[in-house]
C-alpha cells in the first residue's frame, strides 16, 4: 500500500462563495498581472489540488512551486499567487499571478481570506497546547461544550469531529488551507466551537495562521521533540507562540509543571491559572476524589468560590486535571459555570480513542493500549495503571524511528522504573534500523533496574502475544505508543495495524473472551 493511499482526503466545505482574485490581491495590497478569476479553494500542492483553486507556488526544500504551475493549471488551478523567485522561473501558462514575497507566511491569511473566516464569522475557538494531556483536554472540552448543548467541532492527532460526524485525522494540526477549509465545513454545518489540539510544530510551522482562538490552554512541558526544537527553552518557546495577542484573546494555564509558570510569564493575554498541586496557588483547582478502573472521579473549585464534582471516564489523576482545565476553559469562553457543574454533574461523556483505553473483558487480565509516546507520559500512565491494579504490571512498548532519539533512555528508565516486566517490541521505525532502537531501549532498562524481567521481541504482534501470556487475570498490560493508530510506518510505506485488535486477538489466543 501506497503511502498516499491511507492518508484521509483533505475536508473542504461543500458550498463556497467564490471570490474575486482581483479582490484578494487588492486586499493584501498585492501587485498582479492577468484577467480577474473566481477562486473557490486554496492550494499550496498539487497532489492537493482542485479546480477553481488558488495555487501558492512556493519555494520549498528541494525545489520551488512555480514549477509545476503548468500541472496546477491542468488541475483546475484558476489564479496563482508567488513571489519573486517564482516569478522567474514560471511559464507562462496563462492565469493570472500575484507576486507575495514570503508566501508561507501570509499562506494563513491568504486562507481565511477565500474560505471567509474573518472576524466575526467564526465559531468560538479553543486551542490547547502542551507535551501531554492535549489530546485529552481537546476532546473533554468538546464533550463539555457538548453536554450544555453546543454543536461543536474538533480537531485533533486522532480525529476531526464536526457537529457529530467524525472523521481520521491526516496531522495533529492540519497545514493553513486544510485548517482553514475544516473551519469553513464547519461553519457550513452549524458548529458554533471548535476545540483544537495545537502542536509546537503547528506553531512554528504556521499552520494555525490567519486565526485567533478565543481561549488558549497550557498542560505541561516534558521532554520531547528535541529533534526538532534541541532542548527545553526552544521547545518553550515554540508553545509559548499560543499565548501571544495576534493567536489568542484570553488563556488558562496549568501550573503543574514549572514551566506553566514559564508560560504564564510570556503570555501577553488575560489568563487564569489551574493545579492539582495542593502547595501551589492558582485560580482553579482540581482535586482527584477516587481513582477506579472505569473512571476518575474529581472536584473543581474557581476562583470565586464555584465548585462542582463530576468524572472522567478515564483512567488517572492526570486526566482529572485535563478536565478541569478544559472546563475553566469553557468558562473562560464566556459559558456559565453552573450550567456547565448541572450538564456533567453525573460526569464527563467522552469517549478518547487510544488513551489508556481497556481492551480486555472482565475476566482477562486488564490490557490498556496508550498512545504516550513521552518519558512523562509514560510516568503518569504507569502510575495510573498500578493504582488500579492489584496484580502484577507489566509494560510493553517501543520507539519512534526518525524522531527525538534522546529520549529514548529516559523512557526506557520510566518504564523499567514502574513495572513488574517489560517487554519491548518496535513502533514506528520508518527508516532506522528497529533492532538498534530495541537496543538502545533495552541498554538503559537493564543499566537502570539490572533485576528486572525484560523481554526484547520483534514484531509487536508476537510481542503482545508474549506480554498476555506472561500475565494473568488480575495482573495488567500497559501496551504504550500506537494507541488509536491504524498503521505502523515502515519504510516510509503505511502498514494497516491496529495494537487494539491485537491484543484482543492476542487475549482470545490464551482463552480469554
Amino acid at each position: 500500500m501506497e503511502p498516499k493511499q491511507s492518508i484521509p482526503p483533505i475536508l473542504r466545505p461543500e458550498r463556497v462563495v467564490p471570490v474575486s482574485f482581483i479582490d484578494l490581491a487588492n486586499h493584501f495590497e498585492l501587485g498582479y498581472s492577468g484577467p480577474d478569476a473566481s477562486i473557490t479553494g486554496i492550494s499550496m500542492n498539487t497532489g492537493d489540488l482542485r479546480p477553481g483553486d488558488l495555487f501558492v507556488a512556493m519555494p520549498g526544500l528541494k525545489t520551488h512551486g512555480a514549477k509545476y504551475l503548468a500541472v496546477a493549471k491542468e488541475l483546475g488551478a484558476v489564479a496563482v499567487v508567488t513571489d519573486s523567485a517564482g516569478l522567474e522561473i514560471k511559464d507562462e501558462v496563462g492565469l493570472p499571478i500575484a507576486k507575495l514575497e514570503n508566501p508561507r507566511q501570509h499562506l494563513g491569511d491568504l486562507a481565511a481570506f477565500v474560505y471567509g473566516n474573518t472576524k466575526g464569522n467564526l465559531p468560538t475557538l479553543y486551542g490547547t497546547t502542551g507535551t501531554n494531556g492535549k489530546t485529552s483536554t481537546t476532546y473533554l472540552l468538546e464533550a463539555v461544550l457538548r453536554q450544555i448543548g453546543k454543536t461543536t467541532g474538533l480537531t485533533s492527532t486522532a480525529e476531526r469531529h464536526i457537529a457529530g460526524e467524525v472523521i481520521v485525522s491526516r496531522l495533529t494540526t492540519p497545514e493553513s488551507p486544510e485548517m482553514h477549509a475544516l473551519i469553513a465545513r464547519m461553519r457550513e454545518r452549524g458548529v458554533t466551537d471548535v476545540a483544537i489540539e495545537v502542536s509546537a510544530q503547528a506553531l512554528t510551522q504556521l499552520r494555525v495562521d490567519g486565526m485567533v482562538f478565543d481561549v488558549a490552554g497550557f498542560t505541561n512541558l516534558s521532554h520531547d521533540h528535541f529533534d526538532d526544537y534541541g532542548n527545553f527553552e526552544a521547545y518553550l518557546q515554540a508553545k509559548a507562540q499560543l499565548f501571544k495577542k495576534d493567536k489568542a484573546r484570553s488563556a488558562v494555564i496549568c501550573l503543574d509543571t514549572q514551566y506553566g509558570q514559564r508560560i504564564a510569564e510570556l503570555t501577553e493575554v488575560p489568563f487564569q491559572t489551574i493545579t492539582s498541586l495542593p502547595e501551589t496557588e492558582a485560580d482553579w483547582r482540581v482535586s482527584v476524589t477516587a481513582e477506579l478502573p472505569g473512571k476518575t472521579e474529581f472536584e473543581l473549585t474557581g476562583p470565586n468560590g464555584e465548585h462542582l464534582k463530576s468524572s472522567v471516564p478515564l483512567l488517572g489523576s492526570h486526566m482529572a486535571l485535563d478536565a478541569g482545565l478544559a472546563i475553566a476553559m469553557a468558562v473562560m469562553g464566556g459559558n456559565s459555570f453552573d450550567e456547565i457543574a448541572t450538564a456533567i454533574s453525573d460526569g464527563i461523556v467522552a469517549y478518547l480513542p487510544g488513551r489508556t483505553e481497556l481492551v480486555s473483558s472482565p475476566n482477562a487480565p486488564a490490557v490498556y493500549v496508550d498512545f504516550g509516546h513521552s518519558p512523562d507520559a509514560f510516568l503518569k500512565t504507569l502510575s495510573a495503571v498500578r493504582k488500579v491494579t492489584t496484580g502484577k504490571v507489566l509494560m510493553l512498548f517501543g520507539a519512534d524511528g526518525d524522531r527525538d532519539a534522546t529520549k529514548r533512555p529516559d523512557m526506557a528508565r520510566v518504564a523499567a522504573a514502574g513495572c513488574d516486566i517489560l517487554v519491548i517490541t518496535d513502533h514506528h521505525p520508518r527508516f532506522e534500523d528497529p533492532a538498534s532502537i530495541r537496543a538502545t531501549l533495552v541498554q538503559a532498562a537493564r543499566e537502570y533496574r539490572p533485576d528486572l524481567e525484560i523481554h526484547e521481541v520483534s514484531p509487536p504482534e508476537a510481542a503482545i502475544r508474549l506480554a498476555v501470556s506472561l500475565v494473568k487475570p488480575g495482573d495488567a498490560i500497559l501496551w504504550a505508543g500506537p494507541g488509536h493508530q491504524d498503521y505502523r510506518d515502515i519504510r516510509g510505506v503505511r502498514t494497516p495495524y491496529s495494537a487494539r485488535n491485537e491484543a484482543r486477538q492476542a487475549l482470545k489466543e490464551q482463552g480469554y473472551s
